[in-house]
């Protein structure tokens, strides 16, 4: 009987602790920006965050630092909440994250989210070499020039597919891409910076024609041509269907691995139990069988004494 319940106390701790720990391992929160990630000097911006619904508190972290913070008026209903930004500066452009409280527990930050306010230099002049029309497997040479004082330079193709190329140089930069494909084509912009979140207004757009597949160019689909609704920085940042899909398996498949250790707490408790109570019953068995045998030895052993012969018995009586 000992034995089993040092098993059982044993199985039940280690048990538990496995649940414990994955139940106090939440799931990374994420994070993204509307309209988007690249605001115009003096736009407002909004920041998401979202969690998991058991989340009360959700933190906003600016650089690694509390920004802000925003608790959940609605407990279990909602599991995001939006952070406001009314004017976007050069003090509120750099590196966010959020975390979220779950009882007494923080999950990990999110992925980083980079805000870039533009706007605060020179237009810069963007042209494309040997020119805006080309044909498939050509080399095209996009040239950035700022006559502001600035060594950094980005270029970016409208659409929240496209990621901002990055080059270095004193007043130019010049962006190179070989053996150009269909998928090149679309509306360029560039910008001039002194740091990776505070650019200048957006260049004059240059529309890249690519001729020589099968089809035309009015096949394509319909890029928009105001930077103020189209640039985004980080694309994996933003909210989509697949992020929201990642975060409700994630969040079940811990569930369900609670609810499958529980049952095999439950199985390995009973079956411990049944076990000792075997155990206990073989016992009681063989105690009951070795009592009945010592009294049936005991009963033959005086039996001899009680059966005398009868003339043993006058013998005795005569000679009194």
């Amino acid at each position: 009987m000992p034995s089993t319940l040092t098993a059982l106390l044993c199985l039940g701790l280690c048990l538990s602790q496995m649940i414990c720990s994955q139940k106090h391992t939440l799931v990374k929160p994420t994070i993204w920006a509307k309209p988007n990630s690249i605001i115009p000097k003096g736009r407002p911006v909004t920041i998401w965050c979202q969690g998991i619904h058991d989340a009360i508190e959700y933190h906003l972290l600016f650089k690694g630092q509390l920004y802000s913070l925003e608790r959940q008026k609605s407990h279990g209903l909602m599991n995001k909440v939006r952070f406001r930004i009314p004017a976007m500066t050069l003090h509120t452009a750099g590196r966010y994250s959020c975390v979220y409280l779950s009882g007494e527990f923080w999950s990990e930050p999110s992925d980083p989210l980079d805000l870039v306010v533009t706007g605060l230099y020179d237009i810069p002049t963007l042209s494309v070499h040997p020119g805006p029309e080309v044909v498939s497997g050509e080399n095209v040479t996009f040239h950035c020039h700022l006559g502001t004082a600035t060594n950094t330079f980005f270029l970016l193709k409208e659409g929240r597919s496209s990621s901002p190329q990055r080059k270095y140089g004193k007043n130019q930069a010049d962006f190179p891409i070989h053996s150009i494909t269909p998928a090149h084509r679309g509306t360029y912009r560039c910008f001039g910076s002194y740091n990776d979140f505070a650019w200048s207004l957006p260049s004059a757009p240059v529309k890249l024609l690519v001729a020589g597949f099968i089809g035309d160019n009015s096949a394509a689909p319909t890029e928009p041509t105001s930077y103020d609704d189209s640039w985004d920085l980080y694309p994996s940042t933003t909210e989509t269907e697949l992020q929201k899909e990642l975060t409700f398996w994630d969040h079940t498949a811990q569930n369900l691995f609670r609810i499958g250790m529980a049952v095999i707490i439950l199985v390995a408790i009973v079956g411990l139990l049944v076990m000792d109570w075997l155990s206990r019953k073989r016992t009681q068995e063989r105690a009951i069988r070795a009592s009945s045998w010592e009294h049936r030895r005991r009963f033959r052993a005086q039996r001899p004494l009680n059966k005398r012969p009868r003339g043993a018995v006058a013998t005795s009586r005569a000679e009194s």
